[in-house]
């Protein structure tokens, strides 16, 4: 049994992407009662809570570019171990900080951490999982690990901050991070393959040099476009749902984490008819790119619709929506038509940019709208429109990848 892929790979990376996952968004829960402590309560609370928020965007972003290098460069797993490690240290060490800076340097700690981890789960899936898998295994490996952590983490982390503080927050994700996940990734994950292993430096050749060519060239730009499109709506979403959802009146905490959690748990129940129907079919471009568009489209009409229930009701469907056709699908997109030699590179890059880039733009967008307006619904129509604009990106994308690296033809590359 414990010799599967999917028990030795999938399901460890799983549960450690639902713990970083936890890392990532404690801040989005614990921010107003952490302004008190730290003094940033009152009229700068819009700003400093944007850059408390989007200082993990910063380090993310850049460590990106470091870890898709690393995926080309050394074997995953003691890379993992590592940094998973480190950003463990960070987010314990986070439940002790006395200042803003203080905050602020331990999140760009865990931005790095995590953003260096990101990639070294595609190189995993490209490795032990064929083409004809990929979609499912990306689901389970990134896809439930992420959206679990939100749909469930929210239920469980903004009950404890009401009733405890923040403090814990960060200590009991800490030390599960350490305890839990880092032991568990030594005794379970297995390294690649024979001979999909990463060559050393000297071995390559001239022709597995990273170049813009070798990445992609013009569609690369294309698909850093979309990738930041979406982030920003759904970046710009999850930062801030904890506090819009206490602002359309759900305060109790076990409800204010049932109705910030459901956008994610409606998308969990989605993926699995989506994630069958991309393998299936092998129209993963066109499935994001619809999903995409139509939810922009549903956050366009947020400002129309006065009851809070009904606001709700939209994000919900949008998130959900964009969650299991785009989300489920892209790593699967770019493992299938990119060559192996170059899959963390550009993963790397691209969620970088992405992820990095459009989480700190969408992070001031929704705060400083909030700022001036008192709510967050300007903040989040606005990312809307850009969400929309990226689904096309990605359509034009599409047109530019070949029939013969569709996604749906099963090379029988790896074992079992």
């Amino acid at each position: 049994m414990l010799k599967s892929k999917w028990i030795r790979i999938a399901l460890p990376l799983m549960f450690g992407l639902f713990v970083a996952y936890l890392d990532r968004s404690n801040l989005s829960v614990g921010i107003q009662g952490m302004s008190k402590d730290l003094g940033f309560s009152r009229s700068n609370f819009s700003v400093t809570s944007s850059w408390a928020l989007s200082s993990f965007f910063i380090g993310y972003g850049f460590a990106n570019f470091f870890g898709g290098i690393l995926t080309y460069r050394m074997n995953p797993k003691t890379v993992v171990i590592v940094v998973y490690a480190l950003f463990s240290i960070a987010t314990l060490l986070t439940c002790w900080v006395n200042s803003v800076e203080l905050l602020i340097f331990f999140r760009l700690i865990l931005g790095i951490g995590e953003g260096i981890y990101w990639p070294q789960q595609s190189r995993f899936a490209e490795a032990w999982f064929t083409k004809k898998e990929l979609t499912v295994a990306n689901t389970i490996i990134q896809h439930y690990g992420q959206f679990l952590s939100l749909g469930l983490g929210f239920l469980i982390l903004i009950p404890i901050n009401s009733a405890f503080g923040w403090k814990p927050l960060f200590f009991i994700l800490g030390a599960a991070g350490l305890v839990i996940i880092v032991p568990l990734y030594l005794w379970l994950l297995k390294k690649e393959p024979e001979g999909v292993q990463a060559k050393p430096k000297e071995e390559q050749s001239s022709q597995e040099r990273l170049t813009f060519h070798s990445l992609g060239g013009s569609r690369f730009l294309l698909l850093i476009g979309a990738h930041l499109g979406q982030n920003m709506l759904f970046w710009g979403i999850t930062l801030w749902i904890p506090l819009a959802v206490n602002s359309l009146g759900f305060n109790d905490g076990l409800t204010q984490g049932f109705v910030s959690g459901l956008p994610y748990m409606a998308a969990v129940i989605l993926t699995i008819p989506m994630s069958v129907i991309s393998d299936r079919t092998g129209k993963r471009v066109l499935i994001a790119t619809v999903g995409l568009i139509i939810s922009g489209i549903l956050l366009v009409f947020l400002p129309e619709v006065n009851s809070p229930v009904g606001k709700i009701i939209l994000i919900t469907l949008s998130l959900g929506i964009l969650i299991s056709t785009y989300t489920v699908n892209i790593w699967a997109i770019i493992q299938s038509s990119v060559s192996r030699s170059y899959v963390g590179p550009v993963i790397g890059i691209v969620n970088g940019i992405g992820v990095g880039l459009g989480g700190t733009i969408s992070s001031f967008i929704v705060g400083l709208l909030f700022k001036h307006t008192g709510s967050y619904i300007p903040g989040f129509t606005v990312i809307s429109f850009i969400a929309i604009l990226s689904g096309f990106i990605l359509y034009l994308y599409g047109r530019t990848i070949s029939p013969k690296n569709s996604g749906i033809k099963d090379d029988n590359q790896v074992v079992s």
